[in-house]
């Protein structure tokens, strides 16, 4: 291989991908981009477009070698929109003082780049003693319904499901080095229509009041405390987001009625068994109600064994900070990987994700690349 072949700045490949103007569900040119530095590589690579033939969802595998053990990174090139106000052009890579700006940088072309750094150098070394791959999106930051999802399952298809997965979001709050992922809790959305008889305030009994059932509803779902926790999950959380009658009288029982919940839920539960629980409470207070309900994904767990333990060395061999486990935030793309194989998060500094003038500190390019390599050679690679 040349030099050319070796991709081994992340700091360049980054700026790279920055440039490709991916704001979600647009690709920009970023997949293809990685796929032919990938191919120089020697990876072997397959465009896996997903969802409606007009408008599908772009998505990248690619992998090297076939043995065991089979390590797969997986990320997404999609973006969210950048916004307004930003002190430099947010697909322009602009590098001041000693920080990288760029929609994108934080979450998480910056991590798809040291990926993709850490394996050219783990090349430089010689050939893998294993087998590496890249599982890339271009849907995270949108519906998720054709990225990870669907390719997933191609894999299993296939029988290349890896042994494990590092998914490079940015887990850490403040510093490299502060938070390894090993799990997330489930989170659903619940619909409650409550229909009722519209009528004059003054004439009650002429009238079925829909408000009245729906708060009902609300308050005994409310008044449960779903659990205290469990080892590694805090206790879950059911919010009501909204309760929407579009009544602009004072003198008119409404007709109908809408409110909307959340649930962040650990692993005592599941998306089945609350969704049991709502439909029961509403099936009480308003028998004739409709419930809707969508589960964005169930909570889940890797326990902490080798690979984990080997992740967290690498992290405190490289930073010198020991990561917490932890299985807090939002839902990630980690959700449906662990359905397949065991999965860990681990990234960039996160703090200025999804802001405006997204940024990370240079260094971190090249100390997290210098982790991921040293999970590498640890992992038996």
């Amino acid at each position: 291989m040349t030099e050319s072949t070796f991709p081994t700045d992340p700091v360049a490949l980054a700026r790279d991908l920055l440039r490709c103007q991916s704001v979600t569900p647009a690709d920009g040119g970023a997949q293809a981009l990685l796929a032919g530095v990938l191919e120089g590589m020697g990876f072997e690579t397959f465009h896996l477009p997903f969802g409606p033939a007009d408008a599908p969802t772009p998505n990248l595998y690619a992998r090297l070698g076939k043995g065991h053990p089979a390590l797969c990174f997986a990320g997404h090139t999609d973006v969210v929109p950048p916004g307004e106000g930003w002190a430099h052009d947010p697909f322009a890579a602009v590098i001041e003082g000693d920080r990288l700006y760029g929609r994108g940088i934080a979450d998480m072309k910056g991590g798809v780049a040291c990926f993709v750094a850490a394996v050219a150098r783990r090349l430089e070394q010689g050939p893998l003693k294993g087998s590496v791959s890249l599982l890339i999106t271009g849907d995270e930051e949108g519906p998720a319904h054709f990225g990870t999802k669907p390719v997933i399952e191609w894999l299993a298809e296939r029988g290349e499901l890896p042994d494990f997965c590092v998914l490079g979001e940015p887990t850490n709050p403040q510093a490299l080095g502060d938070v390894i992922k090993i799990g997330r809790r489930g989170s659903m959305n619940a619909v409650v229509t409550v229909r009722g008889t519209q009528g004059h305030v003054a004439y009650p009994h002429l009238a079925d009041n829909p408000v009245h059932r729906l708060l009902a509803v609300f308050s005994e779902l409310t008044a449960r405390e779903l659990d205290a926790g469990s080892e590694w999950f805090d206790p879950s959380s059911l919010q009501v987001t909204s309760i929407d009658v579009g009544n602009g009288a004072t003198n008119i029982i409404p007709g109908s009625a809408v409110g909307r919940l959340n649930i962040r839920f650990n692993d005592l539960h599941t998306g089945a068994a609350l969704t049991a629980w709502i439909e029961d409470v509403v099936q009480r207070h308003a028998p004739h109600a409709d419930v809707q309900v969508s589960i964005s994904g169930e909570a889940f767990l890797t326990q902490p064994g080798d690979a984990v333990t080997c992740l967290s060395e690498a992290v405190r061999g490289v930073t010198g900070r020991t990561p917490r486990l932890d299985t807090g935030g939002g839902t990630s793309d980690a959700r449906f990987i662990s359905q397949y194989c065991e999965v860990a998060e681990f990234g960039l500094v996160g703090a200025t994700m999804h802001k405006r003038d997204e940024n990370v500190e240079l260094g971190t390019l090249e100390d997290l690349t210098r982790i991921y390599l040293a999970f590498m050679e640890g992992y038996g690679l």
